[in-house]
């Protein structure tokens, strides 16, 4: 229903300065049932992922994970699509260059150890805590490591001050738990964050990647982490070595 205002207007006649006035209506439509003042913004409605889209999105980030992480002759985009159970066009269209699909997986993996890192505190069992989460890195660097040279990529300088802000988080988080094992007499005094991600990344990047790799980078953190143990009947002795 439109709305009404009336105005009067004051008219000057300059031949023989004459004054008339005049009624003038002035007509504004505003939209049925409108109550309020002033102008009425419409904003677009957002259209919401479809269920089906946001469902593929995800069988994409699994499976690339799982072929281009390993790697190898047969990781490929077409090979993701085919594991994921799409077409290669739902594919880019989801993720539009090698950089966004890379970016997709490793960002998830990330986010999850961040979390896991910070549900380690106040654990009973600070060896078994931080055995798990060491496993777990070793099974990110495998898929950095297999998606990188599968997708022929490197990572640009925004994209690593990215990481390294979420790395911030896991040390933090992990220092937390390992000042508490400390105290309580789980683990040996002097053993840091940078120390446990320094041992970790140096045998993952010192054996000669293969089908054997993973196997032998966890037999040897596992001895490395059964190492952090405190030396028993030592007393209060505080040792760092």
């Amino acid at each position: 229903m439109p709305g009404f205002c009336a105005r009067s207007d004051k008219i000057v006649s300059w031949e023989d300065g004459s004054v008339s006035r005049r009624l003038v209506i002035v007509i504004r439509r505003l939209p049925p049932f409108f109550k309020g003042k002033g102008k009425v913004r419409v904003e677009p409605r957002k259209r919401k992922p479809r269920a089906d889209a946001a469902k593929n999105r995800e069988k994409l980030i699994a499976a690339a994970k799982e072929v281009l992480g390993q790697g190898g002759p047969n990781a490929s985009l077409e090979a993701v699509a085919r594991q994921a159970g799409v077409g290669v066009g739902t594919l880019y269209r989801h993720f539009p260059n090698r950089e966004s699909l890379f970016h997709a997986v490793f960002s998830r993996e990330m986010e999850q150890l961040a979390e896991q890192a910070e549900g380690l505190a106040g654990t009973n069992d600070a060896i078994a805590a931080i055995r798990a989460w060491l496993h777990d890195n070793v099974a990110l660097v495998e898929t950095k490591r297999g998606m990188l040279g599968a997708l022929s990529i490197g990572l640009s300088e925004d994209s690593k001050q990215t990481y390294a802000d979420m790395r911030l988080r896991v040390t933090t988080a992990v220092d937390q738990l390992l000042r508490q094992a400390a105290e309580a007499g789980q683990i040996r005094e002097g053993v840091s964050a940078d120390d446990l991600m320094q041992a970790m990344y140096a045998l993952c990047y010192t054996l000669q990647p293969g089908p054997e790799w993973r196997g032998q980078v966890l037999h040897l953190l596992d001895i490395f982490v059964d190492g952090l143990k405190r030396p028993t009947g030592d007393g209060d002795m505080k040792t760092g070595a």
